[in-house]
């Protein structure tokens, strides 16, 4: 596997890792439904999934991102508690993961440190994640939030970046139009240019 356990998890628990099912799901894929139980969480080895809320109306607004070596907390809250998920969970991009079992999920909270130490890990980034999703939405201009997110995909990125006016919209929590209108505006002011799906930075942010 791609990720790196080892430095995490006792010798004993990656060996019943490893025995587990591993698979590659094609994106675009839902892998956890809202209001379903969980049977089983994703143990991701590589690729991108993102955790996402959705209104009757199809607007979403994204939770957070499950990357490599991670997985999905609310899943693993869920089954623990036994309750139905309150997200859903859909890959970004060609993602291979281990299927963890629900049963497993809970006799290795009782069985081994590294485990719980993993989850609670999970816990903390993503209560952290979610709080600034808050405070974002709450607090902050739209503008300031897509200008912190531009930012940060050019970092991630470079000065090209494969993303549609809806995913930005959704990924901080506002419409497609408010979106557009300010993209609009940056590119009036040159710091980058729009075309279908793209955007190009001219310089820094």
């Amino acid at each position: 596997m791609d990720a790196d356990f080892k430095n995490i998890f006792e010798p004993e628990l990656l060996n019943q890792i490893n025995g587990l099912s591993e698979v590659e799901i094609p994106k675009g894929t839902i892998i956890l439904r809202e209001s379903s139980y969980i049977k089983e969480i994703p143990l991701l080895i590589n690729g991108r999934i993102k955790v996402r809320k959705t209104d009757e109306n199809g607007k979403e607004i994204i939770l957070y991102h499950i990357n490599s070596g991670e997985s999905c907390i609310l899943s693993i809250t869920s089954c623990i508690n036994e309750k139905q998920s309150n997200a859903e969970a859909i890959t970004e991009e060609v993602s291979r993961l281990v299927i963890v079992p629900a049963s497993k999920v809970r006799e290795w909270m009782d069985c081994f440190k590294g485990w719980r130490k993993f989850v609670m890990q999970l816990y903390y980034t993503r209560l952290d994640s979610l709080l600034q999703l808050v405070d974002g939405i709450s607090f902050k201009q739209t503008d300031s939030r897509l200008y912190k997110k531009l930012k940060d995909l050019q970092i991630t990125n470079g000065e090209t970046i494969k993303i549609t006016h809806q995913e930005l919209a959704n990924e901080i929590g506002t419409a497609r139009e408010v979106i557009s209108r300010l993209l609009k505006q940056l590119e009036k002011e040159g710091i980058l240019s729009i075309e279908r799906g793209v955007i190009n930075f001219k310089r820094k942010l």
